[in-house]
């Protein structure tokens, strides 16, 4: 039930944020006759402090929220595990100097060295992008040096050693593929923590800025208005609690039906 309950929450996230795109929304549409009026036959969730609907704004903040973790997430694969896969094959002073890089990332909360380099960038979708793709490619290249240094010692790598065939091409079609199940499940937990850090870094306002609507910036426009009417607050923190809840169910499921164990990192 919990994979069936994941997949319907996904896919509606997926398809609602895509529809956004061809449906007639007014995000930016003020109706002062409707300040913080609840939810009506016009606006199905009701409407924020300037009156606009947040039906419309919750889809568009959908949009976002999905562009920046498959943008994030897609960069932070790729660049994370091709460092950490080369660093381990190849050994030596770059693995050392690629261990000590991690281990200084590692060293902060990601969430923080996030903020800062948010604050140092400035707000935006692009620069959002950026911080958090600087700081998510650390647990992929983790991941693919531990991989790596357990694999490249089987039979087949070192039949393919002794064949003549080049480092790259080993990486590529002997090794990648037999990491592709535990990096899947570890894209699948991040893009539950890009679309946490996204909501958190634009609800201090160092995300996507106003008037464009994300989840985190409608959730801190609500708070000032919590004991008059909460469903400013409610819409966009329920959107986010079922999206981020649907994508740790489905990494569960993941890692249970891919049979990925955890297990310490060999150096």
């Amino acid at each position: 039930m919990r994979v069936y309950f994941a997949v319907v929450v996904l896919g509606g996230w997926i398809l609602l944020a895509l529809a956004g795109w061809w449906l007639p929304l007014e995000p930016h549409r003020i109706d002062l006759q409707r300040i913080l009026m609840p939810p009506d036959a016009q606006a199905w969730l009701g409407y924020d402090d300037l009156g606009r609907p947040l039906v419309d704004r919750l889809l568009v903040g959908a949009r976002h929220s999905l562009l920046v973790a498959v943008l994030v997430v897609a960069i932070s694969l790729l660049a994370g595990t091709f460092i950490g896969a080369v660093s381990a094959y190849w050994g030596g002073w770059l693995d050392h100097l690629t261990v000590r890089v991690i281990d200084v990332f590692l060293a902060f909360p990601g969430i923080l060295l996030a903020i800062a380099l948010a604050g140092l960038m400035g707000p935006g979708l692009d620069n959002v992008v950026i911080a958090l793709s600087l700081v998510g490619w650390v647990g992929f290249a983790r991941l693919a040096r531990a991989q790596v240094l357990a694999l490249k010692h089987r039979e087949h790598v070192v039949a393919a050693v002794s064949l003549g065939a080049g480092r790259l091409r080993i990486v590529r079609r002997h090794l990648l593929p037999l990491m592709a199940a535990p990096l899947i499940v570890e894209a699948t937990f991040a893009v539950a923590g890009v679309v946490i850090a996204e909501a958190g870094l634009s609800f201090l306002g160092l995300g996507i800025q106003p008037p464009e609507p994300s989840w985190g910036s409608m959730i801190r426009e609500g708070t000032r208005y919590m004991l008059v009417t909460a469903h400013m607050v409610l819409v966009p923190g329920l959107a986010l609690l079922l999206v981020v809840l649907a994508v740790n169910m489905l990494g569960d499921w993941l890692r249970d039906r891919l049979d990925v164990r955890g297990g310490g990192e060999r150096r």
